[in-house]
């Protein structure tokens, strides 16, 4: 028979990993970066190609867990952009 897997476990924050961002249990991939690859248009399988040893129950795991604190996650993703183009734009001017 085989084993149940309780899909709550699939995504864990931990304060010594990953600055506390949710993650994909078990490794150090974050839902924020499943989410932002599949907001640029790949696919989960894309993905799951991209990162072999997830399967996709932990990349839709990642994904239903975006969609259930969407806002959030999306603040998280908004900073992080700006810290990207703050740096980005003082590495261009010196």
């Amino acid at each position: 028979m085989p084993t149940i897997t309780d899909i709550g476990t699939l995504i864990v924050s931990t304060p010594d990993i990953c600055s506390n961002r949710p993650r994909i249990a078990g490794t150090r991939i974050t839902v924020q970066r499943i989410v932002v690859w599949h907001q640029m248009g790949m696919s989960v399988e894309a993905i799951t190609a991209e990162i072999p040893h997830l399967n996709l129950a932990q990349i839709y795991a990642a994904l239903a867990y975006y969609y259930a604190n969407r806002e959030q996650i999306d603040v998280a993703i908004a900073k992080e952009a700006e810290e990207y183009n703050r740096l980005s734009a003082q590495a261009t001017a010196g």
